[in-house]
């Protein structure tokens, strides 16, 4: 199966874009809504053998098995620590011909906010622990800055073979 990660926000960014806007390991991050499936609490995963350190396991969504993927070990190499506003972010990316659905692990969950073009420098980097290959660029906000991650390029050096086989891994549920 030929196995592809698409990100709608990898293209060339032009006008306005929204972005979905989470805290992570103290550093402010967004994904294009593009990309967003739906927000979910954190709750049990189920762990799987031999899988990359940054794959934690998978949860049962609704009868599906969606991976998940630990940023923080991918990013820092450490652990993101489950606290009362730690929350899956489920994205979905393209597999093949096939939208899958793979989840991320966040501290918490801030707001969708549109970045004008103009407003989005090109990514750096010096002054945080993202390769800056995993970045679309800088949006700069009112109170700050944020990183826009290119999640196609974040989930491309994942064995991405094992995320779109994993729906045998757990039982159906009605």
């Amino acid at each position: 199966m030929a196995l592809t990660i698409q990100s709608p926000g990898s293209a060339a960014i032009s006008g306005p874009s929204q972005y979905l806007t989470f805290e992570l390991g103290g550093e402010m991050f967004a994904v294009g809504t593009l990309n967003v499936r739906e927000i979910i609490e954190y709750g049990p995963i189920t762990h799987v053998p031999l899988l990359p350190a940054s794959l934690r396991g998978v949860i049962n969504l609704r009868g599906a098995a969606v991976p998940i993927l630990d940023l923080g070990v991918r990013f820092r190499g450490e652990r993101t620590l489950q606290t009362s506003r730690t929350c899956f972010v489920i994205l979905e990316v393209q597999v093949g011909s096939v939208r899958k659905p793979v989840g991320i692990i966040v501290d918490a969950v801030s707001e969708v906010l549109e970045i004008a073009e103009q407003d989005i420098e090109p990514s750096l980097s010096v002054g945080t622990e993202v390769r800056a290959d995993f970045l679309l660029g800088i949006g700069k906000l009112d109170s700050g800055f944020v990183l826009l991650l290119d999640i196609g390029r974040v989930l491309s050096l994942e064995p991405i073979e094992v995320l779109a086989n994993l729906e045998s891994l757990l039982p159906a549920t009605a």
